[in-house]
């Protein structure tokens, strides 16, 4: 039997890992030609699944599959699949929660580490001429500070030892994860109005869900240190940018630091360009050359389970399963 696997977008210089792992099981490989619902339709239609990046797979796109059985999305989060339009229709929908752990945790702490040391706009005053430690006063010292985590899943697991091994405290808020989770980390689980109030720097690890939209807004910032920092490498739109600038504006906070924006890339009106104390990054935390091709793999290594009638082994709607 030979199946036929649609690919909603990519940004991969190549999709041969993909394409290795379903070679196995007799499946093509077919690549739209524009991340639009007309284009990802017109290889997608008769498909047995569907792969995606970051193309929004909508509830009228997936209405219109006639033989897909598996979405399956070269990521970690799925906000970008209607969940319940798929589930309806009996397809699983899966991720891939453990491709870039460390990548991303790596990219958390040289974020904390680079605007709390102001090493970004230290460089640009030594290259623009200016050599002087006045302007980058003042830096404070990590060990003894506290860093609070947002959410306490596979990334901040990993980000809690290696701001350990800096002398930070390390606290969390996260309703789901288990207490021996947090005692094994050594990390103190608190409220989220706590976190807010008694970190020095806090790391946003969520995902992005009705309940997290705007989770940092301005009563959010006002509970902050006025010497915190914030550091975002979870989903753009749990942050509230107009209330950031605005907090940023009235000293409520001291920075940010930023690899993920609700408009990627912002509009160049944006009020947080152009600021020496927020660092923003092109959405490159998940990024290195492995990371890339375990992504890969790992997603078309679900396709080809489900079509071969094996369970997935990141199903996010399991219940499709069980019908």
């Amino acid at each position: 039997m030979s199946f036929h696997v649609a690919v909603a977008d990519s940004v991969f210089p190549t999709l041969d890992p993909a394409r290795e792992v379903l070679s196995a099981i007799g499946a093509t490989l077919d690549l739209s030609p524009a991340p639009t619902p007309e284009a990802i339709l017109g290889v997608a239609r008769d498909a047995d699944a569907l792969l995606v990046t970051y193309a929004k797979i909508t509830a009228d796109l997936i209405r219109q599959l006639t033989r897909c059985r598996i979405i399956s999305r070269f990521g970690i989060g799925v906000d970008n699949v209607d969940l319940a339009e798929a589930t309806a229709r009996g397809i699983v929908v899966t991720k891939v929660p453990d491709y870039c752990i460390d990548e991303v945790s790596d990219h958390t702490i040289a974020l904390l580490l680079a605007v709390v040391r102001k090493i970004p706009f230290a460089n640009a005053q030594v290259h623009g001429g200016t050599w002087t430690m006045p302007a980058v006063v003042p830096i404070h010292r990590l060990r003894g500070t506290t860093l609070g985590l947002v959410g306490f899943g596979r990334i901040p697991q990993l980000v809690a030892p290696k701001a350990q091994a800096f002398g930070m405290k390390v606290v969390a808020y996260d309703p789901y994860a288990p207490a021996e989770v947090f005692a094994r980390a050594g990390v103190e689980p608190v409220e989220f109005d706590a976190l807010l109030k008694t970190a020095d720097y806090v790391s946003i690890h969520s995902p992005l869900v009705p309940e997290t939209r705007n989770l940092f807004n301005t009563a959010a910032f006002k509970q902050m240190k006025r010497s915190a920092y914030l550091v975002n490498t979870a989903r753009g739109p749990i942050v509230d940018e107009a209330a950031l600038a605005r907090a940023l504006d009235a000293g409520d906070i001291a920075g940010a630091a930023l690899d993920v924006m609700s408009q990627e890339p912002p509009p160049s009106d944006s009020p947080l360009l152009g600021r020496s104390n927020v660092i923003i990054t092109p959405h490159t935390s998940f990024y290195s050359e492995e990371s890339l091709v375990e992504l890969q793999t790992k997603a078309a290594q679900e396709v080809a389970a489900v079509l071969t009638g094996k369970p997935p082994r990141n199903p996010v709607n399991p219940e499709v399963l069980r019908v």
